[in-house]
Order: structure tokens, then C-alpha cells, then sequence
């Protein structure tokens, strides 16, 4: 947040990202679930890169996205209804929301494949499907130039719990008038809710990413850059400054500037705003990075102090590749 000039960053654009995914066009390295996988951050240390973890934490995995069509379509909109569904077990959420992501990031990236599956959705999920890839390709129009052959320097932590994010972007919306869905989906862009720990290469900090200098003028930043609740009620203000309650696209273009970050934050919030039960799926997006190498999913415990080689990593953690 901040307002800088577009900075296309070879194979960026979150998740994630987010993941996403994620991550867009600007001095940061990536946004969270939305990340296409960005240059490494300028976090680096001159002390030797820490271990990378296994990328099965409690033996999750990679989710796998069937080759058939009809096949996606069923799988999707099965988890589409779990993720909706209250009797769904609360251990089942991080594996649904991810199986989502990945199914969204895999689509989003083969029109073909992606209408075979539209096709074959129920009506239900038609237009919440749409929606996601829509916003998945606003981030891959964001991207230039090759994919990155090095993982950036972050650690990747768990995110406050899913009530008490919704409770600070509310209370950020009663404070300042901007629509708490808004805010859901800048804090899935950006950092994925809060996973990705690390500094971009243009010094964007914490879970809604302040330059420090924006977080220094007078009415933005109050408290820790770093909190979550400081920096969520601090992102509603630097809306409402840069004109987001007469034209909510042009705070977010305030935001980043780019219309594609703008066309997508509104995609994610349009979701969440139709049903409030879709932020439980977004909320468990994983971190993605669109490397040379693919797709890699950065878990909860990758914690690098300086950027690795994806060859290296991949050598050490053979998981956080897609399965074949």
C-alpha cells in the first residue's frame, strides 16, 4: 500500500495466494495465494538459509486435479458444498479449501480444459466457478517473463483463526465504511490471510503489506505493522484516503496500481458478499509460488532466511511438487 509505479516481476503475481497464488505487478514479490511465483524478497540474510521443511506437515499432500473434465466438475462441486456445509468436520476444511485452490489454479490456467468443466458443473457453482477463474487470470495477465529458478526468503506460518479475521475486518468496516468482504480478499492477495512472514523487495511489511513509509503518515498506521488487527483497521483506512468510499476500484488502485489487482480483489469480495460461508474455503488457500519447475506449494513451516534454488528445495522437499 503505497502508491508505486507498476513493476512487472518475471513468473509473479498471493496464496498463496495467494495462491492463490500467490502475485501482481508491483515493487512487492508476490501476493500470497495469487502467487504465479515472484522474484525472491529482499528479506534475505547473510546467514545460511534454515532447513526447508517437508512440504506433507501432518501428512497432508498435494491435491491432485483429475484429467477428465466430468470428473472435475463432480470433484469440484463436492467441495464446494463441503466448504459451504456446517456439518462439514473442522479437520476436513484445510484439505477442502486447498483441493479448491489447486483445482482454481490448474483451470485458470487452460481455457479449453476450464470450459469442459463449466459445462459440466451444476448450475449451483456455474457462476462462483467463473468468478474464481476470473480472478485467477487477472493475476496471470499481471505476469511477465520467465518463471523464477529461486524461492523467495519468507517464513510461512499459520493464519489467526477464520473468526477472528472476520471480527477485525468488521470492526474495520464500522470504523471506516469500507466493506469488510473488501478486506477479506486484499489480506488473501496479499499474504494469504496472514501465512506469508517475509518482506517484499520494495520493504512491504506484515499481512495486509505496508511500506513503512505509508504506515508512518499521519491517520494510517497505528500500532504493530506486523499485528494483524493493526495492520487489517490500518488497510481500511488507506481505503477510505485514496477515495475507496466513492469508488472502491480506485482505492484499490491507490492500493496497487493495476486494474487487473482491482478487477480481482472485487471477484474474491463478490464471492464472499453473495455467500459469507465462501470466505471458509479462501481461508484455507495454501501458499503457492509459479516457479520454473511448476506449481510448488510452499506449506505452514517453510522458513528460508535467504533464497533457495527450486532445484535445491525440490531436492530436499519432493512434495511440494504437484503430483504427476
Amino acid at each position: 500500500m503505497r502508491i508505486r509505479p507498476i513493476v512487472l516481476i518475471p513468473g509473479l503475481v498471493t496464496v498463496l495466494g495467494i495462491s492463490l497464488g500467490v502475485l501482481h505487478s508491483q515493487q512487492r514479490s508476490a501476493t500470497a495465494i495469487e502467487s504465479l511465483g515472484a522474484a525472491p524478497t529482499g528479506s534475505a540474510s547473510p546467514s545460511p538459509p534454515a532447513q526447508p521443511v517437508q512440504a506433507d506437515p501432518e501428512q497432508r499432500r498435494y491435491p491432485a486435479v483429475p484429467a477428465d473434465p466430468i470428473a472435475t466438475a463432480t470433484l469440484l462441486a463436492e467441495v464446494e458444498t463441503a466448504l459451504r456445509d456446517p456439518t462439514t468436520r473442522p479437520q476436513q476444511l484445510p484439505d477442502l479449501g486447498h483441493q479448491q485452490q489447486v483445482i482454481y489454479r490448474v483451470l485458470s490456467a487452460d481455457v479449453p480444459r476450464s470450459q469442459q468443466v463449466l459445462a459440466a458443473l451444476p448450475q449451483r457453482w456455474r457462476s462462483v466457478a467463473e468468478r474464481h477463474l476470473a480472478a485467477r487470470r487477472e493475476f496471470l495477465r499481471m505476469s511477465r517473463g520467465r518463471r523464477p529458478s529461486m524461492l523467495p526468503a519468507w517464513r510461512i506460518i499459520q493464519p489467526e483463526p477464520a473468526e477472528q479475521l472476520i471480527a477485525y475486518y468488521k470492526k474495520a468496516e464500522a470504523a471506516t465504511g469500507i466493506e469488510w468482504e473488501v478486506l477479506a480478499a486484499v489480506n488473501l492477495v496479499e499474504t494469504g490471510m496472514g501465512r506469508i512472514d517475509g518482506v517484499s523487495v520494495a520493504n512491504a511489511q506484515g499481512p495486509m503489506q505496508f511500506l513503512p513509509t505509508t504506515w508512518a503518515e499521519a491517520g494510517i498506521g497505528k500500532g504493530d505493522i506486523r499485528d494483524p488487527h493493526d495492520a487489517i483497521q490500518a488497510a481500511a483506512r488507506y481505503l477510505v484516503r485514496r477515495g475507496g468510499l466513492q469508488d472502491i476500484r480506485r482505492g484499490l488502485w491507490g492500493y496497487n496500481n493495476s486494474d487487473y489487482y482491482g478487477k480481482a480483489v472485487m471477484l474474491y469480495a463478490s464471492l464472499i458478499k453473495e455467500d459469507p460461508s465462501a470466505y471458509t474455503g479462501l481461508y484455507h488457500w495454501e501458499i503457492h509460488f509459479n516457479a520454473d519447475a511448476g506449481d510448488l506449494w510452499l506449506p505452514v513451516g517453510y522458513v528460508q532466511r535467504a533464497p533457495i534454488s527450486v532445484q535445491e528445495y525440490l531436492r530436499r522437499n519432493p512434495s511440494s511438487r504437484a503430483p504427476e
